[in-house]
Parts: C-alpha cells; sequence; structure tokens
C-alpha cells in the first residue's frame, strides 16, 4: 500500500498531543495588534495553544498521519 502524502498546510498549523488530541493555535492574531483594536488582555490570554474541537479532529488527523 502507498504512502499517505501530509498536507503541508495542516503540518505547519497542528499537532498532536501524546494523548492524541489535535492542538492549534489561536485565531485572530495575524494583524491589528497594536493601537485600539485589541486589548492587552485578550492579546495575552491568545498567546498559547490550545485544543481542537472535537468535530474537527477525525479531518485534522487524516491530513497529517505521520505527526
Amino acid at each position: 500500500m502507498p504512502k499517505i502524502k501530509t498536507h503541508s498546510g495542516a503540518k505547519k498549523r497542528f499537532k498532536l498531543s501524546k494523548n492524541g488530541k489535535v492542538i492549534r493555535a489561536h485565531a485572530n492574531m495575524g494583524h491589528f495588534l497594536n493601537g485600539h483594536d485589541k486589548g492587552a488582555k485578550y492579546k495575552r490570554s491568545m498567546r498559547g495553544t490550545c485544543v481542537a474541537d472535537k468535530t474537527n479532529t477525525a479531518h485534522v488527523k487524516r491530513l497529517i498521519p505521520y505527526k
């Protein structure tokens, strides 16, 4: 059986935890990070990573089969 190709966009955005959960970054942190758009408390809470929703887990795991 041939190997499955890893989705190159998904391998940059997701990783799997030891228990098999999908780890992702928070959204809305691309730009507008200074000025009056986002507060310091909001940006501080968005700094780390979080676990993806269980409804998306099977799809993401199919995109990154060897991680």
